[in-house]
């Protein structure tokens, strides 16, 4: 396509264009090296290096990737490293995709991959660069000692997650309130994964194992952040 050779940097008059091959060995590099999160981490930094990527807050969140559940394949079984879990009322098998964003920009900093069983405040320390004051998240990631109300211990960021309510009892109206302030604030997490989903129409693993979907979603992830605040590197 001239689109895609004017953006590789290809002269439509080159007698040997990149083909399948090409592509599928240049990506079995990268997973041969794990050079796959290295490009993520590099562009995260070079984004914090623009001041682009801020430091002074992270939202944390995950969200689901399918794999497919049949067992109608050569091994007659499902992918073992993936798992279910169950959300709402539904049962999901896949894997999840974990991430840590700037409060501010926008922009993810650290990026984890778990099989889906995995439950999300478990994640939360690993998806944390250290220098937060302020840490925002949904319910699943509530804890007794992280929340508005505990103790803040020293050296620790706010922990800016939302109030539960006990079974049978509504939220007291100042916690109520205060949820409904939060909200927009930690919304801003799902514009990464709306741009994995649905600008690069990734909602299914292509591979068997973590591995391998690992390294496509670093790279995804990578290119999230730079499709994020691509009108900051256009021409004026």
């Amino acid at each position: 396509m001239p689109l895609l050779r004017e953006f590789a940097g290809l002269d439509a008059g080159e007698d040997a264009m990149p083909d399948e091959t090409t592509i599928l060995k240049f990506r079995r590099l990268l997973e041969r090296h794990q050079l796959a999160q290295t490009l993520f981490d590099e562009t995260a930094a070079l984004l914090a290096d623009k001041g682009l990527l801020l430091r002074q807050g992270t939202i944390v969140d995950a969200t689901l990737i399918a794999a497919p559940p049949s067992t109608k394949n050569r091994d007659r079984k499902r992918d073992g490293e993936m798992s279910s879990t169950k959300k709402g009322n539904n049962y999901h098998f896949g894997m999840k995709a974990h991430i840590g964003v700037d409060a501010e920009s926008g922009l993810m900093h650290i990026v984890e991959i778990t099989t889906a069983k995995v439950a999300d405040g478990v994640m939360t320390d690993a998806l944390l660069h250290g220098e937060e004051q302020v840490v925002l998240g949904d319910r699943a990631y509530t804890r007794k000692d992280r929340n508005l109300a505990a103790e803040r211990q020293e050296g620790e960021p706010v922990w800016a997650f939302p109030f539960k309510r006990r079974k049978g009892e509504d939220l007291p109206a100042e916690q109520a309130l205060c949820n409904r302030m939060l909200a927009p604030l930690w919304a801003a997490v799902e514009q990464p994964f709306r741009i994995v989903k649905r600008q690069f129409g990734y909602t299914k693993v292509r591979y068997r194992g973590l591995f391998k979907n690992a390294q496509q979603l670093y790279l995804l992830f990578a290119l999230g952040n730079l499709y994020h605040i691509r009108e900051a590197f256009m021409p004026t």
